[in-house]
């Protein structure tokens, strides 16, 4: 079955644009034009992932983003964006969005992004052999921990201390991996490799902001940082 995607895009030109490109990349895709329609469908035919234009008259990308999360909604989004600075990228992170697009763009980094999003929701065996001929898998541990932050991967929480953090599914998957290679550097090429599945070159700020966004959620006052920047190369987590 071809993923469904829900794509908001006021300017109808990139709308039809994207639309096409979409389709014959082999994805359903409901396109429509404002914020009120992105709510009303993806309340009618719940998407598995969202492309949703930042600003759109009346309800725009951000507050869909928003309405979704408080109602309980984990679809994946998108976000695509003409806004470039650091302050506006957060603010579609801080509403739940889990990765952007900066415009223009190039309509294959659209389909690498969404590629990384939905293989990130599959079910595990998605597209594999029946379970009953694969091999036994062990169960996966229930915590992971290290540096005080202690993880639940299956319900997908997490605190520092006593303290629980509301994490996106982007900043929660690169705080496991940070954990589950504490005290070890991972360079920038691996962090895109194992969170996005594709390397954005060393122009692209998105791992920056995320970084940037965990360590505002994780810090406490009088506590050491725990993620740290490894000038050229890329970031650690460790408790100094």
């Amino acid at each position: 079955m071809p993923h469904t995607v829900l794509l908001a895009e006021d300017d109808r030109a990139i709308r039809n644009a994207l639309e096409r490109a979409l389709t014959l990349e082999g994805y359903q895709v409901m396109a429509v034009a404002d914020g009120v329609e992105a709510l009303a469908q993806a309340h009618r035919n719940r998407p598995d992932v969202l492309l949703l234009d930042v600003m759109m008259p009346g309800i725009d990308g951000l507050q869909v983003c928003r309405v979704l999360r408080a109602e309980g909604d984990r679809t994946p989004v998108l976000m695509l964006t003409a806004l470039v600075e650091t302050a506006d990228r957060i603010a579609g992170l801080d509403a739940g969005a889990d990765d952007y697009v900066v415009k223009p763009f190039d309509v294959e980094e659209v389909f690498a992004r969404l590629r990384a999003l939905l293989r990130r929701t599959s079910p595990v065996g998605a597209g594999s052999a029946p379970a009953a001929e694969a091999p036994p898998r062990p169960l996966p541990e229930r915590f992971v921990e290290a540096a005080g932050i202690r993880m639940d991967p299956q319900a997908r929480r997490v605190w520092r201390g006593a303290r629980e953090l509301e994490l996106t599914r982007t900043e929660f998957e690169l705080l496991e991996l940070l954990v589950r290679n504490a005290g070890i550097v991972l360079d920038h090429s691996t962090i895109y490799d194992r969170i996005w599945g594709y390397d954005f070159g060393p122009g692209s700020k998105n791992l920056a902001v995320y970084v940037g966004y965990l360590r505002r959620k994780l810090d406490e006052p009088d506590a050491p940082q725990l993620i740290h920047t490894v000038r050229g190369v890329g970031y650690v987590l460790r408790e100094d």
